[in-house]
């Protein structure tokens, strides 16, 4: 048995702890929140292995530069001077080729498609209580050519053991039966399903409480201990916690926090938005991808979630305005008939997604230490992800052979 501190008490964190928990390691989890707000709370709570394709893909580079200077966009670059996001920038561009997206499609699909088969367990051991609803996820779409690319998509995910529909807009609109859609078509991919985020992150941290997690709350870490080529212990709130083992799984904070230890760990806080609506009478009955518009919906029961956006402009508090009314204004041209209300902008959620170079996360040992493991960068993958990403991160501490090969998830590939 070793003691485990993990810096971070986000899904991957708390996923990270349960794991280690199970196999009869002393866990203890940091966390500068309450664990009651950030980027696991407000997503759109999908377990998706129908996102197989990380973001740095052939084309959006030419796109981004259309888009990233646009307030409304769905990708934004707040034009600034900063060394960080000019060297991640320069990482992006030579991973966004065909090439290494061809080389990542695989070990993505291998970790989403874990992560899948996991959720069952721990929907039983958290007795259901965070709303998992297995019945699928859209990927709708207005236009014709980006129809086209959903269908090779579709093609690629039966390839690798997923089920897909591929509808027209009137069968579409068949399994819609409460409200009006406008599409030209979709992919129904039903391996996908999705949660409750919030309850889902409640009943992980209750439950880790129950089997005895220590945890450390609204407590910054401070400074390092090292001894050799080992990190020995954390400075946290004047006190020194030792430990056999270190997981950093802080998010989009990962890249500040490796700087302490002198590590270059390239990462980027993208920000994105979501607004929400309660007791509604007619609802989607499905959560879809409004491809065009790179926005996402999640209904369960009366209650409904609408988010999107890309915004690199680093951990700005500011909310624009635009990028709110972005996603109000792409979610009702696919489902007019709803007419929902304007949201207030003063109430919408952000977040951070921590979004790596080649939109792959960093799963793995450090070769500068012995006893480092980093569990982080899923982008948009953090909630599909986080059980696999336990997972394994339990398997690399517990020193066993991990269920899948590792490789492309390496955190020292970009040194």
């Amino acid at each position: 048995m070793n003691k485990v501190v993990i810096i971070g008490g986000g899904i991957i964190g708390l996923n990270c702890a349960y794991y280690l928990q199970k196999e009869g390691h002393d866990v203890t989890v940091i966390d500068s929140g309450d664990i009651t707000n950030g980027c696991s709370f407000g997503n759109m709570g999908y377990i998706s292995p129908s996102h197989f394709t990380p973001i740095a893909t052939p084309g959006i580079i030419s796109q981004g530069l259309k888009w990233m200077l646009k307030s409304s966009s769905p990708f934004y670059i707040k034009p600034r001077l900063n060394i960080d996001l000019i060297r991640w920038g320069m990482s992006f561009w030579k991973s966004a080729n065909a090439t290494k997206m061809a080389e990542n499609i695989p070990h993505l699909n291998n970790l989403l498609q874990l992560s899948r088969s996991l959720m069952v367990d721990i929907k039983q051991d958290l007795s259901d209580s965070f709303d998992m609803i297995e019945k699928g996820c859209w990927m709708l779409y207005k236009q014709k050519k980006t129809g086209e690319h959903e269908k090779h998509l579709a093609d690629e995910a039966e390839k690798m053991g997923l089920k897909t529909i591929i509808c027209n807009a009137q069968q579409v609109q068949q399994y819609e039966t409460q409200v009006e859609v406008n599409v030209a078509g979709g992919v129904l991919y039903l391996d996908d399903c999705h949660i409750n985020s919030r309850k889902l992150m409640q009943g992980l941290h209750t439950y880790l409480q129950n089997k005895g997690v220590t945890f450390y709350l609204n407590s910054e870490v401070k400074n390092f201990e090292r001894s050799g080529d080992k990190i020995s212990g954390v400075i946290i709130n004047n006190q020194l916690l030792n430990f056999d083992e270190l997981v950093i799984a802080n998010g989009s904070w990962m890249q500040q926090l490796s700087k302490s230890l002198g590590l270059y760990v390239p990462l980027q806080p993208g920000k994105g938005y979501s607004i929400m609506y309660d007791n509604l009478e007619n609802n989607l009955q499905y959560p879809s991808i409004l491809v065009d518009d790179r926005t996402a919906t999640t209904p369960i029961g009366k209650w409904l979630r609408i988010g999107g956006t890309m915004e690199l402009s680093g951990h700005s508090d500011n909310i624009l305005d635009k990028r709110v009314m972005a996603v109000y204004n792409a979610f009702n041209k696919y489902y007019p008939s709803m007419k929902l209300s304007q949201p207030d902008i003063k109430k919408a959620w952000f977040g951070y997604r921590p979004v790596s170079p080649d939109g792959m996360p960093y799963i793995g040992r450090h070769k500068s230490f012995k006893n480092l493991v980093f569990a982080g960068a899923h982008a948009m993958l953090g909630v599909s992800a986080a059980a696999a990403t336990g997972k394994l991160v339990n398997e690399i501490v517990s020193h066993q052979s991990t269920t899948i090969n590792i490789e492309a998830f390496n955190p020292d590939r970009f040194n």
